[in-house]
């Protein structure tokens, strides 16, 4: 294993089922690996492996009821959610993936997690047919939606007797999960990141607008994975439904001049600045300032639109050097051409292309297929969580900031 983990707290949730004796070997791995490994068992785990193997090898008591921790805090049921540089539950049963995609905190594990503000790894561990249950799915959907990163299990034969998906990750991918999740928590340690989300809003009257169907979704998981990164982030959004991410600054803005002049603000001091708005291309020549009365336009209204700020451009012309600069290309058709033109008329270190009319990237999803487009060439991704593309996408951010 590398360094990464040297140093490092490591919480070890361990859960009832019968993958529970590779634990014992990670948590070895782990603990030779120099971090500081606390283990924390289910009783039902307990039932499968006594926590005295755990013990022996990472040299700390191991922890299983709420509030009988060792730790004479008051509040020592939260303390190694708090102190944890990294929570890994491994293996997950269903049932607790569905305790954990429900936010319940019955348990130390569960409560740990829920403490936590640290990059949590689960590998799951089941039985075929529970592993594939739409409510399964769905509770592991729900965690990797809120930045969990998930180790899917492996197929093969299993204690039931049944050959399919369900044995727990191989312990070498569990670690590879685990060293990334704390590489990527600072490797934007010092790092000054500007997102900006949804759609802008050009007023016609004071009660109608010209706007786009963007949700905002995209650009609130990058400013999310930019802060697990270790950044500083700035998110100038559009109105949305969304709740911010904590830890990130929110500029809320309406219009396109809005937008442009929030981002130029923050402009002098960013690393780096991520334009997944929707900006609308076009606003209305002269807003009405009253409500346009249906009796005083008659059968017909006629809109002189006339075209928005060039964000992108000013952007370009104002950054500082190094100052890596991200665009959205969303299309109906060829995506990937439209986003090279872009990459090379606005001068961009990289584009994030999409086709709306795919059913995996439509407006308001939680689902994208997106492609890379940057001077190295087009990298197309499968179609991905919202959350996981941001996560590809800030380290691609990571990589070029270390240029």
């Amino acid at each position: 294993m590398s360094d990464a983990l040297r140093g490092r707290f490591v919480v070890l949730g361990v859960t009832g089922s019968i993958a529970v004796y590779k634990a014992i070997e990670l948590a070895r791995r782990f603990t030779q690996a120099g971090a500081t490994v606390q283990v924390v068992m289910s009783r039902s785990a307990a039932e499968f492996v006594r926590p005295l193997a755990f013990q022996a090898l990472t040299y700390r008591p191991v922890e299983v009821e709420m509030f009988r921790i060792q730790d004479e805090r008051a509040a020592g049921h939260v303390a190694m959610g708090r102190e944890a540089d990294v929570v890994v539950v491994a293996p997950a049963t269903a049932h607790v993936l569905a305790r954990l995609a429900l936010g319940l905190a019955d348990d130390l594990i569960a409560t740990t997690v829920l403490a936590t503000d640290a990059p949590v790894v689960v590998a799951p561990a089941m039985e075929t047919h529970m592993w594939l249950h739409p409510a399964t799915q769905a509770n592991v959907a729900a965690l990797r939606a809120r930045g969990v990163r998930v180790v899917d299990p492996e197929s093969g034969p299993l204690a039931s007797g049944d050959v399919g998906p369900g044995r727990l990750a191989a312990l070498e991918r569990i670690e590879a999960a685990v060293e990334d999740a704390l590489v990527s928590s600072t490797a934007l340690a010092g790092r000054h990141v500007v997102v900006t989300a949804g759609p802008t809003v050009e007023p016609i009257d004071p009660v109608r607008f010209v706007s786009n169907r963007s949700s905002g979704k995209m650009g609130y998981a990058i400013a999310q994975a930019a802060r697990d990164a270790g950044a500083e982030v700035t998110l100038v959004s559009g109105p949305t439904a969304l709740r911010a991410p904590a830890g990130v600054r929110v500029v809320p803005i309406e219009t396109a001049a809005e937008l442009r002049d929030a981002v130029l603000a923050e402009l002098p001091r960013a690393d780096s600045v991520v334009m997944a708005a929707a900006v609308a291309d076009y606003r209305s020549a002269a807003a009405s300032g009253r409500k346009i009365k249906k009796e005083e336009a008659g059968a017909e209204l006629t809109l002189r639109l006339v075209r928005t700020a060039d964000v992108l451009a000013a952007i370009v012309a104002g950054r500082r050097a190094g100052t890596v600069v991200v665009g959205f290309k969303a299309e109906t058709g060829d995506a990937t051409a439209e986003a090279t033109r872009m990459l090379r008329e606005k001068k961009l270190d990289l584009v994030v292309a999409n086709d709306v009319t795919d059913p995996g990237s439509a407006f308001g999803s939680d689902t994208d297929r997106v492609t890379f487009v940057s001077a190295d060439g087009a990298e197309p991704l499968p179609v991905l969580p919202k959350t996981e593309v941001a996560r590809r996408l800030v380290a691609k951010l990571i990589e070029r900031l270390a240029r």
